[in-house]
């Protein structure tokens, strides 16, 4: 019976406009749903042809009105943090875009909230902590923003981040109640830095890659196009290393396949000229696939089992049965998996019995991912005030929590948070070099 009242008093809000607002709540959550998927400019086209289509006497949101209730909706979500009562497990990592811009990104999970073994934690388990956008990566800058958090809202139980000494070493000295954070690295970073130091700086795989480069340049706009290599990311290389080996790997196929239809109206010559050298790394091949099937699935298991006592073990196990379907076991695959048991240890032995944490950043590159999709061309420009949309893909987008943050956050709550947080945007910088030069006397 309650449940029913409350459905019926919940019913005309959606549909009623919001205070100070031309849009109901039900618009306004369509429009921002939208937009985290297609983002704003398509929101609003899409809204708009569909009304259309419908010959509806609606009036569809400008791309600039679900821009800004977005990033009210982000301020809101970032002034309702945790308690500092609540235990906590953050994640912290810097993202940059171009030139020396950089973000430290702090996202957090109550401990309590973290899944169960067999499940993985989502975006809608975290809260973003803490948007501080910048040019200093520093030590001393990170640890004055962890000092600043951990005033607001007690210093965290766990602290994860990829292992950079300057985002790992400020957490060393929070505690709480006596208690000193734990701090971890993420199983997804040591496995590529694993990769790198047991393949990468070997001489063979040192003149794969040339040779990688020179292919791409050589068939790219040749009959050959389609057995193109994938291009080669200079950046956290290992980190994206499967494609590469795939790529590797469909085309050694199509090399022993003379009557493949991939290789209809290309001669064996041709195939052997560009693509032949690749018969050499048969051996290595295996070897460096087998170690990326082992780091897949350390990852796929460390993902959704979390950390804690006896995890180690149940690594290993899960580790040998991977490399039993090996049809020859590599001293370097071994090594592998025993630096990444080696690595889970070492960070279980910082849990007590019944404690539980996170051991990947997973999630915080999937925010990392989803932001730049909602920024669109403007990621190529550097960090906007779009920044503050970012604890909005976190939170739920349902009538009654968009209400109640753009009724807490206005628009000139959110100016002041941009001044305040931003400052003078890339963006900004750019257009007063371009408007003092058309200013500037000629000649």
């Amino acid at each position: 019976m309650l449940a029913q009242r409350a459905a019926t008093i919940e019913q005309p809000l959606e549909r009623m406009p919001i205070a100070g607002h031309c849009f109901a709540a039900r618009m306004v959550v369509l429009c921002i749903d939208l937009a985290k998927q297609i983002g704003f400019r398509p929101a609003q086209r899409a809204l708009q042809t569909v009304v259309n289509a419908l010959k509806l006497d609606v009036k569809v949101p400008s791309h600039d009105a679900i821009r800004n209730w977005s990033c009210r909706v982000g301020v809101g979500e970032l002034e309702d943090a945790f308690d500092k009562d609540q235990d906590v497990h953050w994640m912290a990592d810097h993202s940059s875009q171009i030139g020396a811009e950089k973000v430290l990104l702090i996202i957090g999970t109550a401990i309590e909230d973290l899944p169960e073994p067999g499940q993985t934690l989502s975006l809608e388990d975290a809260k973003v902590l803490a948007i501080v956008p910048g040019q200093k990566g520093k030590k001393e800058h990170v640890g004055r923003e962890y000092q600043k958090l951990a005033e607001r809202i007690g210093a965290p139980r766990y602290l994860l981040s990829d292992g950079a000494t300057e985002l790992r070493d400020p957490a060393e000295k929070l505690e709480k109640d006596g208690k000193k954070t734990i701090v971890l690295g993420d199983l997804k970073h040591h496995a590529a830095n694993v990769l790198e130091k047991q393949i990468g700086r070997s001489e063979r795989f040192k003149a794969f890659i040339t040779q990688i480069g020179l292919t791409r340049n050589r068939v790219q706009q040749t009959e050959l196009s389609h057995f193109s290599p994938p291009p080669l990311k200079q950046k956290s290389r290992f980190m994206n290393l499967a494609p590469l080996l795939r790529w590797a790997n469909m085309v050694s196929h199509h090399l022993g396949d003379g009557h493949s239809v991939a290789r209809v109206g290309i001669t064996a010559d041709r195939m052997n000229e560009e693509l032949g050298w690749l018969r050499e790394y048969r051996r290595e091949l295996a070897c460096w696939a087998a170690c990326q099937k082992v780091i897949d699935a350390a990852l796929s298991f460390i993902n959704y089992e979390g950390l804690s006592l006896g995890t180690d073990d149940q690594l290993r196990t899960r580790l040998e049965e991977a490399m039993s379907d090996l049809s020859e076991r590599h001293e370097t695959v071994v090594r592998v998996a025993a630096l990444l048991v080696e690595f889970v240890e070492r960070s279980e032995k910082q849990l007590k019995d019944g404690e539980r944490a996170w051991l990947s950043t997973e999630i915080l590159e999937s925010l990392f991912g989803r932001f730049k999709q909602l920024e669109g061309q403007h990621s190529k420009g550097g960090f906007t005030r779009l920044l503050a949309a970012l604890p909005m893909l976190c939170c739920p987008i349902d009538a009654v929590h968009v209400r109640q943050r753009l009724l807490q956050v206005s628009t000139t709550k959110l100016k002041q948070w941009v001044q305040d947080t931003i400052g003078s945007t890339l963006t900004a910088r750019r257009t007063t070099a371009y408007q003092e030069y058309a200013a500037a006397p000629t000649g």
